[in-house]
């Protein structure tokens, strides 16, 4: 997955979660919206965590297509 298709990726996550909250702040949110909503939230993590690396990757002279999507409990287990 290429840098762009990445970038592309997450900016279809982002107009999605909007939507959800907008639909969510009207008071016409549903359960099924909150799940949705969670679910987002952990793959703009995952994917934000595998653009940085993909771009440190290329800056240190490394291959980007190397770099994989690391697994939920990983980018959720970070220390903040």
């Amino acid at each position: 997955m290429a840098d762009d298709d990445v970038h592309t990726h997450i900016e279809a996550l982002v107009a999605e979660e909007h939507r959800l909250w907008q639909h969510e702040s009207s008071g016409n949110g549903s359960d099924d919206d909150r799940r949705r909503l969670a679910e987002i939230k952990v793959e703009l993590d995952r994917y934000w965590d595998l653009l940085r690396r993909r771009r440190s990757a290329a800056d240190a002279g490394g291959n980007p297509d190397d770099v994989g999507l690391r697994s939920e409990g990983t980018v959720e287990g970070y220390l903040q």
